[in-house]
């Protein structure tokens, strides 16, 4: 079995392994760490698996990583490549590092970690937490195909992943890993309009939430054959209810709004890259 080494275990690393473990993984294959003692028993209680804590245990991240194949990095993105020099001496030369954290690039990693380390970058998305994540992964220079491989179907538990280059990650980011937010903000703002109209506050935002999930199963299970602007079109009689609120979207430029959000978002990853490479 592929033994896991989840170093830190934050919201992401923590999303991943329940994913993990729900696909089958055994526990005893998984160790992982935590910067508390008080941290480390709360998640080795939630999940079932070894925890390491550095409060106790300086060289719990190299412990964690020295016996697996594949090694989870979930520490903030300007902490990553001081976490690759803490653990590079202790990584089996055959073992794979992944890095969920935005901005830190392939490069940034492959040269912290040095002698010709795997390295893979990972960008997931909150939804991973429910198992209906998505995740584009960009693998680096000494990547092979079934460590690629390996680390996709690890993945997947948790969600759909895309393997991409480094450039489309940016992408990735801007439309998926801040796109849950898009969908809260349209949910936040629907359940207001509700209650602006008379409904109870509980029920407006009810309404709201199964109606974007409802749609989003929809556009999910009718993949390859509509795409969003059919399924739209599908539910937009002329000159009834729902025209109405598309026109007041389209005068609004909202399509333009929600493009130009997603590029910022695409910007600013770019933006903390250039900031995590200043000397």
């Amino acid at each position: 079995m592929t033994k896991i080494a989840m170093l830190g275990l934050g919201s992401m690393n923590g999303a991943i392994l329940a994913g993990l473990l729900g696909s089958g993984v055994s526990a005893e294959d998984v160790v992982a760490t935590s910067r508390s003692a008080e941290s480390a028993q709360k998640r080795s209680e939630q999940y079932g698996v070894r925890m390491l804590a550095e409060e106790h245990d300086a060289a719990a991240n190299t412990t964690a990583a020295a016996q697996a194949d594949v090694v989870f990095l979930g520490v903030k993105p300007h902490q990553i490549v001081e976490l690759c020099a803490e653990i590079k001496d202790a990584l089996k030369p055959e073992a794979v590092v992944v890095s969920v954290a935005a901005a830190v690039t392939l490069e940034m990693m492959e040269s912290a970690l040095g002698q010709g380390q795997s390295v893979i970058r990972a960008m997931p998305n909150t939804p991973m937490s429910v198992g209906e994540g998505v995740v584009g992964l960009a693998a680096g220079s000494h990547v092979s195909q079934e460590q690629t491989q390996t680390v996709a179907e690890l993945l997947g538990a948790s969600g759909t992943v895309h393997v991409l280059t480094e450039e489309q990650i940016g992408a990735l980011t801007g439309v998926a890993g801040s796109g849950p937010a898009y969908a809260f903000y349209l949910a936040e703002h629907m359940a207001a309009a509700g209650v602006e109209m008379g409904l109870d506050p509980e029920i407006a935002a009810d309404l709201a939430a199964q109606t974007l999930y409802g749609a989003g199963k929809m556009l999910v299970e009718n993949r390859g054959m509509n795409d969003a602007a059919q399924l739209r079109r599908n539910v937009t009689s002329p000159n009834g209810t729902t025209q109405k609120a598309i026109e007041t979207f389209d005068s609004a430029e909202m399509g333009s709004t929600i493009r130009a959000g997603a590029k910022a978002s695409s910007a600013r990853a770019a933006e903390i890259t250039h900031q995590l490479q200043r000397p």
